[in-house]
């Protein structure tokens, strides 16, 4: 019954991937979550605008994606409204796209303070069915470095989730202080390194099945380099599986971001790789002190 459910949201969704580099719509459970897995952890960092520095001070991340399929400790300035919506084609062990949203909001300063993101998974995007929820509190520590914890996909419906208690994690991240950004007061290359649990540590029924072990790593590092002004390109373990991921804005002088990726380039979990994308955009709700660009 899930599954023809699901099959039936497909056909609904399925003009989406059209209009967008990045596709899916839930279909299995198991595929839907490990795309969940891959991006919902990253509501938070896709939307953070660090402000550019004094020479002689620390640097920051540029404000290009960091990473696709983990975690960012790096946090927001400022309060924020922000939407994401996700992809991937195919899902594992299915030729199946798949379709996830996220909708929130991120406020505080994470260099005085701590910042604090909240935000909404809506699965079946079409029927704002099947939500779950992400929090993630990043907090700026030592030089050009922060942490972060977080839960996320909590008090999913038990129903369409392979991980109903949620994904909690800790993860560290740091803005190499040697390598200048092409824009002045920010850092070309950083760095990432969390452990998790669900996501990052359980693998799929199918992956079982398959003969691939129940656990992954639970350890997921990303490292990012600057290639051009404010893109990046990043190298991404998951604690499941390899991928690479990059980012633009599209529309100068805009907010809107585009990511893109590839996944499951080893034979540790999954079937094939996998494409992903993302668009979200942050709506800043104070006044503007830092810059977009």
């Amino acid at each position: 019954m899930i599954k023809a459910i699901r099959i039936n949201h497909l056909l609904k969704t399925g003009f989406l991937f059209a209009i967008a580099v990045y596709m899916l719509s839930p279909k299995l459970a198991c595929a839907q979550n490990n795309f969940e897995k891959e991006l919902k952890k990253k509501m938070d960092s896709l939307i953070a605008e660090k402000g550019p520095l004094l020479i002689g001070q620390t640097m920051l991340p540029n404000n290009g994606i960091q990473s696709l399929m983990t975690p960012s400790a790096w946090g927001s300035y400022g309060t924020y409204a922000f939407g994401v919506l996700g992809s991937i084609y195919p899902t594992a062990y299915s030729n199946k796209p798949d379709l996830v949203s996220a909708f929130g909001l991120t406020f505080g300063n994470p260099e005085k303070s701590v910042n604090i993101s909240a935000s909404v998974n809506v699965t079946r995007v079409t029927e704002l069915r099947d939500l779950s929820l992400n929090l993630v509190v990043n907090r700026q520590i030592f030089k050009a470095s922060s942490i972060s914890v977080g839960g996320v996909q909590l008090f999913a419906n038990p129903d369409v989730s392979d991980s109903p208690d949620g994904t909690y994690y800790i993860a560290f991240s740091h803005a190499v202080q040697t390598v200048r950004s092409k824009r002045a007061g920010y850092s070309a290359l950083g760095y990432t390194i969390g452990f998790g649990t669900g996501r990052f540590l359980h693998k799929s029924p199918f992956d079982i099945a398959a003969g691939k072990g129940k656990y992954g790593t639970g350890v997921f590092a990303n490292v990012s380099y600057e290639v051009f002004d404010q893109i990046n390109i990043n190298a991404e373990w998951s604690g499941l599986n390899l991928g690479f991921s990059t980012g633009v804005r599209p529309i100068k002088n805009n907010a809107l971001t585009l990511g893109l990726g590839v996944y499951n380039l080893t034979k540790y979990s999954g079937d094939k790789v996998s494409m992903l994308g993302t668009l979200s955009y942050p709506i800043y709700l104070g006044k503007r002190n830092k810059n977009i660009n």
